[in-house]
């Protein structure tokens, strides 16, 4: 797509978020001069009836007429609250992701293209769909197993939504280079990087057989786990446009009033949603980055089941100590080791004094230690700590944030199960644990096994890295005495490029500008 076509795609985008209102709810009298007036302007163009609705649904009620691309947009959005703000992150969070479903004809066209064989062939019965979202449908199916109908979900890609999401992406990525060209104070946001990531994580949750090998993945690693599981996967009939799992019999989570007449135990409910998440993290390093109430039910044995695996999150070694360390120390109030483990992975540059840091950190933790424990979100001590770390320059880590915004969700919803719940006493046991087994003598004997692998690895590649080595020092050797050199093509290839980026720039801005006005004149 050009750029003059994703300016009018992207023109279109902020009429209709005028339109609905979303720019009229941002913080406009914060603002001053050109922008001041820009938000005036467009509370004119609001529609009476956006203005007397609440932000969220007024932001909800915009992507719902952008379509599923912008769905996406914003389900990821929800996972930065570094880029996009903690309040709007919020109002993101709360998006509902159901769409219009699709006829039943485009899914068994999917399903056949998808596995290659009739559907009469894979299933006994293929039902009408019961639920839709922005990239896919489900349908209830059944197929025969010992001679008996054994009941299936059956996940559909959803007609066309890569084609349309790769079309809006192109208008992502030009509203990214004009923020980042023309807005110098949000490049420390990287907003192009932003995007790139959106368009792969995207890219990974439209390959149904991706989300099949993270439910199978997260089975493994939870069979064991008390309370809590994920469906199993129908590998037979799972492709890159279909996924066939268990069919779940169960109360959503969300259903407080259904679990309560259920007989259920809300408080164990609480807890068990918690440490099984935080298994996964500290244990697993493996985690469902969107937990909320409506990807979780409760089967009539109190177990929970975790459902819709397309947005998942991982951390590494080092992240998974640097949180275990964190929790612990504000449990016991050892802001100095806190300040230091922030130090020790490199989070917060070694110019600033870890003496300082420790201040900054115990202002943030003595307060809770005079609240009543079950007061204290888990959630919110993590969002003030990113804000305090911001301040020392400790660089965006997008695995972190992604947790953070996943444990905002988690301890929601069990105070939605139990107001009272005490996070830090929940937490404790697991937390601990992890500490006693990876920070201990077992786990010094680890890091010991896993050192020595290392250094193994490293003299076996020693010959190679040698002849690079070498070979390197003669290339600068090289550049030291004629210096770097473009040929004649290179140059002008770069030359054209410049000039084309810088034309196209203009000319992607003017198209907007007109766009909006011509819009403008149309509707009055």
């Amino acid at each position: 797509m050009s750029d003059v076509a994703a300016a009018l795609r992207l023109a279109r985008a902020g009429w209709i978020m005028v339109r609905e209102g979303v720019v009229a709810a941002m913080p406009g009298d914060q603002l001053s001069g050109l922008p001041k007036f820009g938000w005036r302007v467009a509370r004119l163009f609001t529609k009476r009836r956006a203005l007397r609705r609440g932000r969220s649904d007024r932001l909800a009620a915009a992507i719902a007429r952008l379509g599923p691309s912008y769905v996406k947009l914003g389900q990821f959005l929800a996972t930065r609250p570094d880029v996009v703000g903690n309040d709007i992150a919020i109002d993101l969070a709360l998006l509902q992701d159901r769409m219009e479903t699709f006829p039943m004809a485009d899914s068994v066209s999917a399903i056949e293209g998808s596995l290659g064989r009739p559907v009469g062939d894979l299933f006994i019965t293929l039902g009408e769909p019961v639920a839709a979202a922005s990239i896919a449908q489900v349908h209830p199916a059944e197929v025969e197993r010992d001679g008996k109908p054994v009941k299936l979900a059956v996940k559909v890609i959803r007609p066309g939504v890569r084609r349309a999401f790769q079309r809006d992406l192109d208008s992502y990525f030009l509203a990214a280079r004009m923020q980042e060209r023309y807005i110098p104070a949000t490049r420390r946001l990287r907003p192009v990087e932003v995007t790139r990531t959106l368009a792969q994580t995207t890219k990974i949750e439209m390959d149904l057989r991706l989300e099949a090998a993270a439910l199978s993945e997260i089975g493994e690693n939870t069979r064991d786990d008390p309370g809590f599981r994920v469906p199993a996967v129908d590998w037979a009939r799972t492709g890159r446009d279909v996924l066939t799992l268990e069919w779940i019999e169960g109360t959503k989570l969300s259903d407080v009033a259904g679990l309560a007449a259920a007989g259920h135990d809300l408080e164990g409910l609480a807890a068990t949603l918690v440490q099984s998440f935080l298994r996964h993290t500290l244990r697993d390093g493996f985690f469902h980055a969107d937990m909320h109430p409506g990807n979780l039910f409760v089967e009539p044995d109190g177990t929970i089941v975790g459902v819709d695996f397309g947005i998942t999150g991982r951390l590494g070694k080092k992240e998974r100590r640097f949180l275990a360390e964190i929790l612990y120390g504000f449990i016991t109030r050892d802001y100095h080791r806190v300040a230091e483990v922030h130090f020790e992975a490199g989070y917060v540059p070694r110019t600033h004094n870890v003496d300082a840091f420790a201040q900054a950190i115990r202002a943030i933790g003595e307060p809770i230690h005079g609240q009543p424990a079950e007061t204290i979100s888990m959630a919110r001590l993590l969002t003030l700590l990113f804000e305090v770390t911001d301040l020392f320059d400790m660089e965006t880590r997008p695995e972190l944030v992604l947790l953070q915004k996943t444990m905002v969700v988690v301890e929601g919803v069990a105070r939605t199960l139990d107001p009272h719940f005490n996070m830090w006493k929940t937490s404790e046991p697991v937390v601990g644990a992890w500490i006693r087994e990876n920070l201990g003598p077992r786990g010094m004997l680890d890091d010991a096994r896993e050192g020595v692998g290392a250094l193994v690895s490293l003299a076996r590649q020693a010959p190679d890295l040698a002849h690079r080595a070498e070979r390197l020092s003669r290339e600068f050797d090289a550049m030291a005495e004629n210096g770097l050199r473009f040929d004649e093509e290179t140059a002008r290839a770069i030359g054209k490029a410049e000039a084309r980026a810088a034309r196209w720039g203009r000319v992607a801005l003017w198209v907007i500008a007109l766009a909006l006005v011509w819009i403008g004149w149309q509707i009055s």
